[in-house]
């Protein structure tokens, strides 16, 4: 199809789904509106052909939707967002992408969905930094991403909408089937000096931990207030996804439901793969029994 026909079937598209050239950039149908399309397409994983056609224009649209969304935040009552729609977290420090100071995902590191998603389970991992923002730069040099980190102070950034699938899981399926946190945590002893000179106090130390049938050197364990964070996070996230408070029936290694993709509920990352440990310590049924 050479210019002038692309030119052609995007103003037959944009008369069947009521849009004008202003929802690429331009004030007509022309060369540089295939241009743009083109590279939005490259961006958000769709098929580059410079054609807005049923699948583009959905696609552009909730991305307009999830930018009209953050502007209108209303900071007297704190949300997530899940595909679009706002829902009510009890925690008072909730930083979401697009505000200032936001921490976000870059395109080309998640898979975008155009459809409600539907994510089954949530797994809660540690990301072995200083900080949440830290975490948000090696996710991003390493091309991964993630939905959620909560920093030393117990905040709660959300780097993208739920709907979206982050690549933090390791497998294609366990990514498109869950949700992810990384709880900050630079786990080594040695950077608890660090955490005191930086007015945070002393993390606890976790000690004879087991996890895949072996005992963990001692090592940093989470504040007080990410902890309850995290409960506050897993509320929202089942009020918003109905993922139900499940936990794995293997509990200090790989369980066979989680590894296969079938587990639905909250789990940590070494529930999936035993190239994991994290997070060894943590003991989710005991909090979801606290959030019940």
């Amino acid at each position: 199809m050479n210019i002038a026909q692309k030119i052609s079937w995007n103003e037959d598209q944009a008369k069947k789904n009521g849009w004008t050239p202003n929802l690429w950039g331009c004030t007509d149908f022309n060369e540089q509106m295939i241009q743009n399309i083109s590279d939005f397409q490259k961006e958000y994983g769709l098929s580059v052909d410079g054609l807005c056609g049923s699948t583009t224009y959905r696609t552009k649209v909730s991305v307009e939707m999830q930018d009209d969304t953050l502007t209108m935040h209303d900071k007297s009552s704190e949300y997530i967002i899940y595909n679009d729609e706002r829902f009510p977290i009890e925690w008072d420090k909730v930083v979401l992408w697009g505000e200032k100071g936001g921490l976000k995902c870059e395109s080309g590191t998640y898979s975008y969905y155009s459809y409600k998603r539907l994510p089954r389970f949530m797994v809660t991992h540690w990301d072995v930094t200083l900080s949440s923002s830290i975490c948000a730069k090696v996710l991003r040099d390493r091309g991964i991403s993630v939905h959620f980190c909560i920093d030393n102070d117990g905040t709660i950034y959300q780097l993208m909408d739920l709907n979206h699938a982050a690549w933090h899981a390791g497998s294609r399926s366990w990514n498109h089937s869950s949700i992810g946190v990384e709880v900050t945590n630079a786990y080594s002893l040695k950077w608890q000096d660090w955490y005191v000179d930086k007015g945070f106090g002393e993390r606890p130390i976790e000690e004879g931990v087991q996890v895949h049938g072996q005992t963990l050197d001692p090592f940093l364990g989470f504040y007080d207030v990410q902890i309850q964070a995290l409960k506050a996070l897993y509320k929202a996230i089942h009020n918003a996804t109905q993922i139900p408070y499940e936990t794995p029936s293997v509990k200090h290694g790989v369980d066979p439901q989680c590894a296969k993709d079938l587990f639905t509920g909250y789990c940590s990352h070494y529930h999936l793969t035993d190239r994991k440990i994290d997070c060894a310590q943590l003991d989710i049924q005991k909090l979801l029994n606290e959030i019940k």
